[in-house]
Formats: C-alpha cells, sequence, structure tokens
C-alpha cells in the first residue's frame, strides 16, 4: 500500500498548493465526495415506495455497473462460448488448423474498436452491438489460448494412451482437454480483461447507460472529478473480477500445480 498512499499524499500536497488547475486535475478528496455522491442513492429513503434493500442500490453508479458487468458477462459468454470449441477443433486438426487459421490471421489484427460502424449499422443502438464488441474483443484470447494448448500436449503422453488402447475420443476427452486447460483459462482471463476494455468503448457510442457512458457524459459537463471516480471504479471492478477468476483457476488446476491433498 506505501506506493498507492504516497502518489495520493503527493497528488493532494501538489492540488492544496495550486501548483495544478482543479478543473483538469481534482483533489483525491473532491474525487471521493464526487465518487460518494456517484454511490449514494438518489432519493431519502420512503418506506412505503420500495423495500430497504431496493433504496440501497439505487445509486446511480451501482446501476451503471450493474449495466456494464451485464454487458461484459453476456458479451464474454458469446465470444468464449464460439472460441472454445473452434480452438479445440483447429488444434486437434490439422486439415481443419490449415484450412481455418489464414482467415483467423486476417481477422485477429482488427482492434474491436474498429468494428464499431458496422456494429451499429448492423445492430442499431443498445446492448446488441456492445455485446457484440465485447464477443470481438473476448474471441481471439481464447481461441489462440485454446488452440496452442491443444498442439502443445506432449506428444508422449497421446502415445502412451494409445499404446494403452484409449479411443480418439478417450484420448481428446482425458489427455487433451485437461493438459491444454491451463492455456484455455489463461486465454479466458485475458479475454475478460480484454472485454472491459472494450465495453468502456461500446458505452461511450452505442448505449445510454453504463461506466463508459456515464464517462463521456461527464466529459461533455467537464466534471473532472467524476471522470476520474468512474476510472476508478472500473478499476476496482476490474481488479475483483480478475481476482475472483484468479482464485478459480487456482481451485481447477490444484492437480497441475500439484496442490491437490
Amino acid at each position: 500500500m506505501a506506493v498507492p498512499v504516497a502518489i495520493l499524499v503527493i497528488w493532494q500536497l501538489a492540488c492544496t498548493a495550486g501548483l495544478v488547475n482543479p478543473m483538469v486535475l481534482p483533489s483525491p478528496a473532491a474525487v471521493a465526495v464526487r465518487w460518494w455522491a456517484y454511490l449514494a442513492p438518489l432519493e431519502a429513503y420512503d418506506p412505503e415506495h420500495g423495500s430497504w434493500f431496493a433504496w440501497l442500490f439505487s445509486g446511480e453508479m451501482l446501476h451503471d455497473a450493474m449495466a456494464s458487468l451485464y454487458r461484459v458477462v453476456v458479451g464474454f459468454a458469446v465470444g468464449a462460448g464460439l472460441a472454445l470449441p473452434l480452438g479445440l477443433f483447429m488444434g486437434s486438426s490439422d486439415l481443419i488448423y490449415r484450412h481455418i487459421n489464414p482467415l483467423m490471421q486476417v481477422l485477429r489484427p482488427i482492434p474491436p474498436i474498429a468494428y464499431i460502424p458496422l456494429s451499429i449499422l448492423w445492430f442499431g443502438l443498445g446492448n446488441a452491438p456492445a455485446v457484440f464488441l465485447i464477443a470481438i474483443g473476448a474471441f481471439f484470447p481464447v481461441l489462440m489460448n485454446t488452440i496452442a494448448g491443444v498442439r502443445h500436449v506432449d506428444g508422449i503422453y497421446i502415445r502412451a494412451a494409445r499404446s494403452l488402447g484409449a479411443s480418439r475420443m478417450t484420448i481428446f476427452r482425458r489427455v487433451i482437454l485437461p493438459a491444454a486447460t491451463p492455456y484455455i483459462l489463461s486465454g479466458a482471463r485475458i479475454g475478460i480483461g480484454t472485454a472491459f476494455i472494450v465495453v468502456i468503448v461500446a458505452e461511450m457510442i452505442a448505449v445510454n447507460n453504463g461506466l463508459g457512458f456515464r464517462i463521456l457524459e461527464a466529459r461533455e459537463y467537464f466534471w473532472s472529478d467524476k471522470i476520474i471516480a468512474g476510472m476508478l471504479t472500473i478499476g476496482a471492478l476490474g481488479l475483483v473480477i480478475d481476482m475472483a477468476v484468479s482464485r478459480l483457476n487456482n481451485h481447477l488446476l490444484r492437480w497441475h500445480r500439484g496442490l491437490e491433498s
């Protein structure tokens, strides 16, 4: 915690001393005040208009965060759901790999942001174009890591399974898939990070809620403190999700890392 605390102290001292324009770079205290206002419920609690739980989670930031998380989850599920079987097929079959890999290598360098005009043309405005862009962003990390995982399975394992009479399906299910799992989970972790990047860009263009939309709105009104508050919220959400995925990976790969009791 020493480095973040030191940065906050220096930042606050610079703002207090008037070394920076508060409209351009507000102080950490101003950002904290704005963040709390962004988080707090919009209205005073009234028992006649809903439960205490619903009132507590009626703040603008929570609505935006839930909207962004929904798009990330749906987009990642679509992208990873398409990439995983395709990667398994491409990694296990040289014929499929030779036919499809050139097309994937042409499409892979194209950033998801470049698809924004087409996504709006095809899907209009709303969640659909945002989910489309997120799916593209998550697709290629999962695909390439899955292919690499399958193609890097040690041949001695496959030959040993064949010598024991295992069928091709058994080899795929009991040898190739477990050996490729660490690569697949690493690709999923990268894909989720990419999905968070893409969702912010998509929300600045195609939707009217979410953390990205709120940051763009704050820029139009020159609310620098709200911009930074939104950025910190995105960082906090990304950190929580990355930690959850990391813990899930550690749990699923206990056998791979020798952690089984």
